[in-house]
């Protein structure tokens, strides 16, 4: 089944009084996430995973021993983690649901202390990566940084909210302040009624 670029979930200029440009989805949305669906479609033809699910894809490809993974693999779980982005962020949603904040409580003692984790794994990430807040096999939560496209299909986990740290993800609007991006980011762009549904 061929990759193919979805639209935003919202106008290009939805976010911006949040603290993500125009400028910055356009080039993200219409560069970046096109190329990794431009370039996965070419890598994808005759590889033998052909009509299978992005997420198949993504798994049958991730090699946990290779120090660098396969090109059909980075373009194909950068794919899946963009569509994953644009729909954990919105201009509506803002208000936690309940149960989303009983379960950061319970996981991570504060609705807070989650925030400084996830922070502080996007901020650690060396280079281009993901920071993440995962469900685990065992229902708890946890949070964790990825490197490059790596994502929380490869651990058999299920992402609630991931956050792009790639420079191109923040430079427009942040320059090198990931920090700043980041807590940004959780206080005015994540949509958490969908980190909710994920659950």
């Amino acid at each position: 089944m061929a990759f193919e670029l979805p639209d935003l979930p919202y106008a290009y200029d939805a976010l911006a009084a949040g603290g993500m440009s125009q400028e910055t989805l356009e080039f993200h949305h219409d560069l970046h996430h096109k190329a990794y669906v431009d370039n996965g479609n070419k890598l994808l033809d005759g590889s033998g995973h052909d009509g299978k699910s992005l997420e198949d894809i993504v798994k049958a490809t991730y090699d946990a021993g290779a120090l660098v993974q396969s090109g059909l693999f980075n373009n194909a779980s950068q794919h899946w983690n963009h569509i994953q982005f644009w729909e954990m962020m919105g201009p509506e949603g803002r208000a936690m649901p309940s149960e989303l904040e009983k379960a950061l409580v319970e996981n991570f003692g504060s609705v807070d202390a989650f925030k400084d984790q996830f922070c502080a794994a996007g901020a650690g990430q060396f280079g281009s990566g993901w920071c993440w807040l995962v469900k685990n096999a065992d229902g708890s939560l946890a949070v964790t940084k990825t490197e490059n496209g790596v994502n929380p299909l490869c651990f058999d986990q299920t992402a609630l909210l991931g956050c792009d740290v790639w420079e191109h993800s923040y430079y427009i609007d942040f320059r090198n302040k990931r920090p700043a991006y980041l807590t940004n980011f959780l206080d005015n762009l994540v949509n958490w009624e969908n980190v909710a549904s994920r659950m």
